[in-house]
């Protein structure tokens, strides 16, 4: 779905019925990929229009945190779960929330959910349960007014999406590269697939806790973002790809 005609459907006053409809539809059935990418996209401009964070911050923010290449378009993905540096694309919203639900039911707590990753630890008491950290438009409007916060102390909408990654300096930097190189194409109108980009091991507080494997996901075709409390996982770890491109890498 275009982004124009996006904007015209969060004119109406209905934007949020028209999500959740979206959302439930394309998790009920199954529809095709395009239609389930754009959930991310209809939340961040709904979030967007009622908090004035500006609408290229999010959609770039969402591809830069679950953002993957299928069907030759790129684009973030609803149904995702970052847990202990292993990142899963699930089909549909069930098949992700019984899979965060059974991860917290064994004691996890440090894990990422949704259009914007939202980690759990950090932020669970924000929302009502896992479940509603899943919906699309609470996932977006949560991290719209975080990212709020963090221009009042930064000033710079850039520096903003940095610390929402990391405080620590260079694996903020390292996140702002990336999510630059996703606004200037989203404002070029490319919405293709952006470059892998080398990252560095996760943050030594959450190393501990990962555990390093293949993952042979069928859904995972492409992992384009940095692991911490709430990107997915890392691309890379000691100069080893842990997670097959689909380019040859």
């Amino acid at each position: 779905m275009p982004i124009a005609l996006l904007q015209s459907l969060f004119s109406a006053s209905r934007a949020g019925f028209f999500i959740g409809i979206m959302a439930l539809a394309c998790s009920a059935s199954g529809l095709a990929y395009g239609a389930t990418a754009d959930i991310c996209d209809a939340a961040a401009a709904r979030a967007s229009a009622e908090s004035g964070v500006p609408r290229d911050v999010l959609l770039a923010i969402t591809r830069t945190e679950t953002g993957r290449t299928r069907e030759g378009r790129f684009a973030p993905w609803p149904w995702t779960v970052n847990l202990a540096g292993k990142g899963r694309w699930f089909q549909s919203r069930e098949e992700a929330l019984a899979y965060a639900t059974r991860a917290h039911g064994d004691g996890a707590r440090s894990f990422d959910v949704g259009c914007f990753q939202i980690n759990y630890r950090w932020h669970n008491q924000h929302f009502e349960s896992i479940e509603r950290m899943f919906d699309p438009l609470e996932n977006a409007r949560y991290a719209a007014r975080f990212l709020t916060r963090l221009h009042a102390e930064f000033g710079d909408w850039s520096k903003a999406a940095g610390a929402y990654h990391s405080r620590t300096q260079t694996h903020a930097t390292r996140y702002r590269a990336r999510f630059e190189r996703i606004r200037k194409r989203l404002a070029g109108g490319d919405d293709e697939a952006v470059g892998p980009v080398t990252v560095t091991r996760r943050p030594a507080e959450e190393a501990r806790e990962a555990t390093v494997r293949a993952n042979s996901y069928p859904l995972l075709q492409r992992a384009e973002a940095v692991g911490r409390r709430g990107s997915l996982v890392p691309l890379v770890a000691r100069g080893r790809a842990l997670i097959p491109l689909g380019d040859g890498s």
